[in-house]
């Protein structure tokens, strides 16, 4: 996998322009002056939470004692199931259930929000498949990062401009994008378990 196409993946798993009306709707009880700041903040959690996973990616799963073929599968799995509701949003308030009131902090704007475990498994997934890389993968986390921070940051500008409909629409075919690239990960876990198993 290039850097290139790890920033694709990663940008999609974030979800950006998906998160948009989730993200406003948590953000109707925080004082107009303080959005921006808790969007900021948020943003730069979810940031460290996900460069964590990059850096400590390797002796995690030495910790847990996981096998990458185990960590492709499992993110494969969650990746499809984060497409799934994306395609078929649920009717409860979005992907992530019923906002709460009052401002909130890193649950469930910073977690599952933009650090989702779908990113989390794919950065695990980057690390410990080719820890010689980390810096481009550091590189093509900040990019994704970036792009969805930009859109996020503009979400009350894009609600207006693209409408409910059109922003439903482009999470729909980013969920299907999502479920393609979970079956990809899926059947690369399962090749490299029957690989390693002389299969």
């Amino acid at each position: 996998m290039t850097p290139l196409s790890a920033g694709i993946l990663l940008f999609l798993i974030m979800d950006p322009l998906g998160n948009i009306p989730f993200f406003l709707s948590l953000l109707k009880h925080v004082p107009p002056q303080r959005r921006r700041w808790v969007m900021i903040r948020e943003l730069l959690i979810a940031l460290g939470v996900l460069t964590a996973f990059l850096l400590g990616g390797q002796y995690i799963l030495n910790l847990l004692q996981l096998k990458q073929e185990s960590v492709s599968i499992g993110g494969g799995i969650v990746l499809f199931l984060i497409g799934i509701r994306m395609v078929f949003p649920p009717t409860d308030g979005g992907i992530f259930g019923k906002p709460g009131e009052g401002e909130p902090f890193i649950v469930p704007m910073a977690i599952p929000g933009v650090a989702g475990p779908s990113a989390m498994a794919a950065l695990l997934l980057l690390a410990n498949n080719q820890p010689g890389r980390l810096f481009e993968w550091g590189i093509a986390l900040f990019l994704a990062w970036l792009a969805t921070s930009a859109i996020l940051l503009s979400a009350t500008y894009l609600f207006r401009w693209l409408g409910e409909s059109v922003l439903t629409a482009l999470e729909r075919l980013m969920g299907m994008l999502l479920i393609a690239l979970s079956v990809q990960m899926f059947l690369a876990g399962l090749a490299a378990y029957f690989h390693a198993s002389g299969f």
